[in-house]
């Protein structure tokens, strides 16, 4: 089983359009998303007007997780650099509660993420691909809701029928999992 969810949230506001990164390692982003918000440790976030920020994966960090700028270096409470806590934003399952986007400034470069809007104290950061990033790694960019018996919205695959409840979680499917599309494109495109 996997470990719980971590959350990164805004202890101060975050003002939109300020970019944090490069995003380190491998990009996977959504490869672990799912319908369902786990609940699990909460990580906040200071940041400071012009700050930029550079991180890396792997370290684990304490449950309540505030960071400073330190002579030009982002640190947290104990001095250690904090480098770590990019990867732990968690993927949006949809636009609504996305406010970030992963960007790029050219195909294949490095990924940077974007701040969409003012993000409030105590708001979770959550991450979605912009729609160049998006068609670049072939991710689909729409997905068109159904209602099911109860008439509520759910997102079907159209290669083995699964239902989401959110349409990043299908179009995270679609893209990673699901063994019917063989790294096809997602069948139902709108343009």
């Amino acid at each position: 089983s996997r470990a719980p969810a971590i959350s990164v949230s805004a202890e101060s506001c975050i003002p939109a359009g300020l970019r944090l990164g490069p995003v380190p390692g491998t990009f996977k982003l959504g490869k672990y998303l799912s319908d369902r918000k786990e609940p699990g440790p909460k990580k906040k976030v200071f940041f400071y007007a012009f700050c930029s920020l550079f991180v890396s994966s792997h370290v684990k960090l304490p449950p309540v997780f505030q960071v400073r700028m330190v002579r030009g270096e982002l640190v947290d409470e104990a001095g250690s650099s904090a480098l770590e806590w990019i990867g732990l934003i968690r993927a949006a399952r949809n636009s609504q509660e996305q406010t970030l986007e992963a960007v790029a400034d050219l195909p294949g470069g490095q990924i940077f993420y974007r701040a969409l809007r003012d993000v409030q104290p105590g708001e979770e950061l959550t991450v979605w691909y912009s729609n160049p990033l998006a068609q670049w790694f072939d991710i689909p960019v729409t997905a068109t809701p159904t209602h099911d018996e109860k008439g509520e919205e759910r997102y079907i695959c159209w290669y083995c029928w699964r239902t989401f409840k959110y349409p990043n979680s299908l179009k995270a499917h679609v893209h990673f999992h699901c063994a019917l599309s063989h790294g096809r494109p997602f069948l139902h495109h709108d343009h």
